[in-house]
């Protein structure tokens, strides 16, 4: 199966908001919700995906000729590569009938731990959806991250026994969900945390924390000394506020508040391995990539989510040599180029 069956596959099941577009670009979702859109002027998601494309990469192969690793260790895991899929949750909502949360996640959290990356999964009002979620990491050897959604903490701690008995090896939080249209006025209720819930909640964990919607330097010194042990800079890829910077316009600043002293993952917009390399080279340790990975799922299955984990590896792995960079911890900004 190539990667443009897949586009074709998926085109004729995702519902009726996600187009399965070559370039998975918010141009054509735009500000559609439900769906994979972005809020407001729905402009953001398109945002995201652009001021990637404005990051240039400076080629240099003048140098020994070697092999190209793109192993990542990370929270006591080795990884393949430096990018997971993104948590999901409501796929019937967003992307129509054909499969449930849980079929959604046994395919994707399976596919990728054989191709030795991490998935993480979603949360949702209703229970079923993080029981499900925890059950299949469980069943994959730990290899996954579940998502919480910032609910009281009383439903959270509920939350992360479920968590810790996945054996899950990091477990995140979705902080910016707070401004999910469909998760308002709900119950449970879910919200903004101060530093000191969020510390509750880090040892509520027990295991890696890391917290997902930081897009200043002032957030991610807050999830510092909330204890977290990693972020993500995110802006939910548009859809929870409109008018935001794009992830890569504001991910060298909290590169710079964090000093080494936490992960950084980055996501909104990253659609190919020269994108995952100009993240790493701007100071991420990983990316995260989510709506590609669903058309993956529902264009090919199994086999989708094998093909296109392999198709961004594989331009990352090109990317690299390309640069005389032959692992991770070589790339720099030295690599790229900002006009």
């Amino acid at each position: 199966m190539t990667y443009e069956e897949i586009l074709k596959n998926a085109r004729g099941c995702i519902g009726p908001y996600c187009k399965a577009c070559p370039v998975c670009n918010g141009r054509a979702c735009s500000n559609q919700m439900p769906g994979p859109g972005a809020k407001g002027s729905g402009t953001l998601a398109v945002r995201n995906y652009e001021t990637w494309q404005n990051i240039r990469i400076n080629m240099d192969t003048i140098c020994e000729k070697q092999d190209v690793s793109t192993k990542l260790e990370m929270f006591g895991k080795t990884f393949s590569a430096p990018f997971f899929a993104g948590p999901v949750g409501s796929v019937k909502l967003h992307y129509g009938e054909k499969y449930t949360e849980d079929e959604y996640n046994q395919i994707l959290v399976s596919g990728c731990a054989k191709e030795g990356i991490a998935a993480f999964t979603g949360d949702g009002v209703d229970e079923m959806v993080m029981k499900e979620g925890t059950a299949v990491i469980s069943a994959n050897g730990g290899i996954g991250v579940p998502t919480v959604k910032p609910w009281d903490l009383g439903t959270i701690r509920e939350k992360m026994e479920l968590v810790k008995k996945s054996g899950a090896f990091a477990v995140a939080m979705d902080i910016d969900a707070a401004g999910l249209p469909f998760l308002k006025n709900l119950n449970p209720p879910a919200g903004s945390k101060s530093v000191d819930e969020l510390k509750e909640i880090v040892k509520m964990a027990e295991i890696p924390f890391i917290l997902k919607g930081i897009m200043t330097p002032k957030g991610a010194r807050k999830a510092m000394e909330a204890g977290a042990a990693g972020i993500v800079v995110s802006n939910h890829g548009g859809r929870v506020l409109d008018q935001c910077p794009a992830t890569a316009e504001v991910l060298p600043e909290i590169v710079k508040a964090v000093e080494g002293k936490m992960k950084i993952f980055v996501d909104g917009g990253i659609r190919s391995g020269t994108d995952v390399f100009k993240a790493l080279a701007l100071g991420a340790d990983a990316v995260i990539i989510a709506r590609p990975f669903v058309t993956a799922v529902y264009g090919g299955g199994s086999e989708g989510v094998q093909v296109y984990t392999n198709k961004i590896k594989s331009e990352l792995e090109d990317t690299m040599a390309m640069c005389g960079t032959f692992s991770l911890d070589e790339i720099g900004t030295e690599q790229i180029w900002r006009g």
